[in-house]
């Protein structure tokens, strides 16, 4: 009988045991029933508050979508077309300026050459009148040096025997002839 009633005093024991974690498990789901309540709780005021904040911004932007969205793709197909022009226009305007500057180059040619043409004419007429007037000057100038020389020797007195014979020409008319 020792041995049942030290079987039946470890029963008890472990029915003890068993039955404090029981009720310590249903103490601690009963935690966390309320903890879950009030996290629920809170969850729902945050929702709530997400409708009431939220839900209107959202509902506008949708209706300014709805409202503007054609509006900006007109816009888009508008800002196309214009694209589309520019780059055609400045097509036409590149061709207008190619042709533009081939004209300014074949004039700047022309007048070039003419120009070219002038300063060599006025050039060689420059020399045709050099050379027609330096001859008669360089003749002018001997016959006015012999006209110098002669006269200079009309004026002077007979040389002395003993004097240096002074000299007909000037240096500086050393390079004219007569």
């Amino acid at each position: 009988m020792a041995n049942v009633n030290n079987e039946t005093f470890w029963l008890m024991i472990f029915v003890a045991c068993t039955g404090a974690a029981v009720l310590l498990q249903a103490f601690v789901l009963l935690a966390m029933l309320f903890t879950a309540r009030k996290a629920l709780k809170i969850a729902q005021d945050q929702i709530e508050s997400l409708r009431t904040d939220v839900f209107p911004l959202i509902k506008d932007t949708k209706e300014l979508l709805t409202r503007v969205g054609p509006k900006i793709e007109l816009v888009a197909t508008d800002v196309a077309v214009l694209v589309s022009k520019v780059r055609e226009q400045s097509a036409k305007v590149e061709v207008s300026a190619g042709e533009l500057l081939d004209r300014v180059y074949k004039q700047t040619s022309r007048v070039d050459s003419m120009l070219t043409r002038t300063l060599d004419t006025v050039d060689r007429a420059g020399a045709v009148v050099a050379e027609v007037i330096s001859v008669p000057l360089r003749q002018f100038a001997g016959f006015a040096a012999f006209a110098r020389a002669a006269i200079g020797t009309f004026r002077s007195s007979p040389p002395h025997p003993h004097a240096e014979p002074r000299p007909t020409h000037s240096a500086a008319d050393k390079d004219l002839f007569v």
